[in-house]
């Protein structure tokens, strides 16, 4: 996930795109090229796309078992639900002046865990209401960016796009953060994404870790903090990678200023990945992350290159795993 500049403008409440009706909807998608309405008597596709807030600038998304994406503002950290049937959607949890909601993760407990930013903190959600249910500083320093986020048994961890440590919140609510710092193959470089989306491993022990700068993936022992990088093969390197989707040994790179996902096969070990193909679609505008439903990749347009005022419209995306 690329970091913008903190002080964006607050985006309108509401929006004059923030919630479509079902004809809307479908229209949307017939002009995008990949939705269409079955013929009657029958039951209409879900959509292949639909609309955020204007001004929203999203980055995060994430789905759980109920088919509705939350997708997060980088403009003052407030949350937007989406209903995947039908493309309807409304603002969940209002954002505020200094916030940002950059990565999430839906758990089994109802809550989202939302990186903030530049601000050096993760926030605890409320799926069903909105209700904030806890913040927690992870960095009290400046020149920090919490980034994304993965839920690993018994805590949530956190990115630093800034420095080369990982952030482990308690699960729930209550307990103390855990710092853990990188080291073995990692080598922070100044000044650029470091460290950025984060999945866990298909054996269940480590997770994944994306560095968008040069563009590189590790393994990442979460009792020592040992990163071991793992071996591209068929590709040099994932410069951009921003969100990390894993579907067994499938990986899943949405590098985003190149409007491509590239997929994987990770080895038994995953210290080795081999590209096996790349997903393009002409609706990619700069994706930053993507979230998997049922047979579908969900990717929120973060749109990095293109104007980020209040009058900025943005979508997100389905395409077929």
């Amino acid at each position: 996930m690329t970091r913008k500049n903190p002080q964006h403008p607050q985006h309108p409440r509401p929006s004059r795109r923030a919630v479509l009706g079902g004809a809307a909807v479908a229209a949307f998608a017939v002009a995008a090229g990949t939705g269409t309405a079955r013929a009657a008597g029958r039951r209409a596709a879900w959509p292949t796309g639909f609309p955020l807030p204007d001004g929203w600038l999203p980055e995060g998304i994430t789905i759980g078992s109920a088919p509705f994406a939350y997708m997060g503002s980088r403009a003052d950290g407030a949350i937007y639900r989406t209903d995947l049937r039908t493309g309807e959607g409304r603002v969940l949890h209002e954002g505020a002046p200094g916030r940002a909601a950059i990565g999430l993760e839906l758990g089994h407990d109802g809550l989202l865990y939302v990186s903030g930013g530049a601000d050096g903190t993760a926030r605890l959600v409320d799926a069903r209401t909105g209700e904030p249910r806890g913040t927690y500083e992870l960095t009290a320093a400046t020149g920090h960016f919490v980034n994304d986020v993965v839920l690993f048994r018994d805590r949530a961890w956190f990115t630093d796009s800034y420095d080369a440590v990982l952030y482990g919140v308690p699960r729930g609510r209550g307990g103390r953060v855990r710092t853990l710092p990188l080291t073995g193959d990692w080598e922070q470089l100044p000044g650029a994404i470091n460290a950025n989306g984060v999945v866990s491993t298909p054996d269940g022990r480590d997770v994944i870790v994306v560095k968008s700068t040069p563009g590189e993936l590790y393994r990442v022992c979460l009792r020592t903090g040992r990163a071991t990088r793992v071996t591209l093969v068929g590709a040099d390197d994932v410069v951009n990678g921003d969100g990390l989707v894993r579907v067994g040994r499938t990986l899943y790179v949405v590098q985003n200023r190149l409007n491509v996902v590239t997929v994987f096969d990770l080895d038994a070990g995953a210290t080795t990945a081999t590209l096996r193909r790349s997903i393009t679609d002409p609706r990619f505008d700069v994706p930053a992350t993507a979230a998997r439903f049922r047979d579908r990749l969900y990717l929120v347009n973060a749109r990095f290159t293109s104007p980020q005022t209040p009058e900025t419209t943005f979508t997100a995306v389905a395409v077929p795993l």
